[in-house]
């Protein structure tokens, strides 16, 4: 479905991704693991069009996107949620999960996705009408994955999504990523630092070390090698 060729991505003068090649199939979870500062966040941006490439090509079902503005992307059927919860603090559960939905206009089917958001996340249709800005980190973080949801992505692309939440919220969080991929074929791309957990709920996964890739592997597989036991698993 994704496939990342040789990007280089530069911020300034300063180069963070070198020569980075991906390949995400159809109706899979593909983790990216790696320590802060590996170039992790910037492969998402680029892929989402939040920065351009200097150089290299991303496709997207076949059709290069790279150099496409972020909303012609999320049109694709490509979806991010972030690392930092961007929500709009002023506006209530109901009209941030709206905003998800801004590229579609099958009224009757947006509806149908509403109400599956609300059985993944009982909590935000509690809360639906309650300012965004008054829930707690981990409602905000299910707030933010279930607007992403909304539009109804091809491929969701998610930032760190266990990222200063409790045990019980990233549990939360990754049984709703595997039944998104399952019951509804949705393709996942991850980023997160929390390895076991990745490579728990993933198919395939990369490792990436100061903007390169290093390693790939399937993750049943990655789990069992031992420089990654060592490195990312403590063990």
């Amino acid at each position: 479905m994704l496939f990342v060729k040789s990007i280089n991505t530069c911020y300034g003068k300063v180069q963070i991704l070198r020569d980075v090649s991906l390949d995400v199939p159809a109706r899979k979870i593909v983790a990216i693991l790696g320590a802060n500062g590996a170039g992790k966040t910037t492969t998402l941006r680029t892929i989402t069009g939040l920065v351009n490439p200097a150089t290299g090509r991303i496709e997207f079902e076949g059709k290069r996107i790279d150099g496409f503005a972020p909303s012609r992307i999320v049109r694709l059927g490509i979806s991010m949620v972030p690392e930092e919860r961007q929500i709009f603090p002023q506006m209530s559960v109901f009209e941030n999960l709206e905003m998800g939905a801004f590229v579609r206009k099958d009224a009757r089917e947006i509806r149908e996705t509403l109400s599956k958001v609300f059985e993944l996340f009982p909590v935000l249709k509690e809360r639906k009408n309650q300012l965004s800005a008054t829930l707690s980190g981990g409602e905000q973080q299910m707030l933010v994955f279930a607007r992403a949801l909304m539009s109804k992505p091809k491929l969701l692309l998610l930032d760190e999504p266990s990222f200063g939440l409790a045990p019980l919220i990233v549990d939360k969080i990754f049984a709703v990523m595997k039944k998104t991929n399952i019951e509804e074929g949705c393709t996942i791309l991850l980023v997160e630092q929390n390895a076991q957990m990745a490579l728990s709920v993933s198919h395939f996964a990369y490792i990436m070390e100061v903007g390169r890739l290093i390693m790939f592997d399937e993750s049943e597989k990655l789990k069992k090698n031992n420089e990654v036991k060592k490195a990312y698993l403590g063990e």
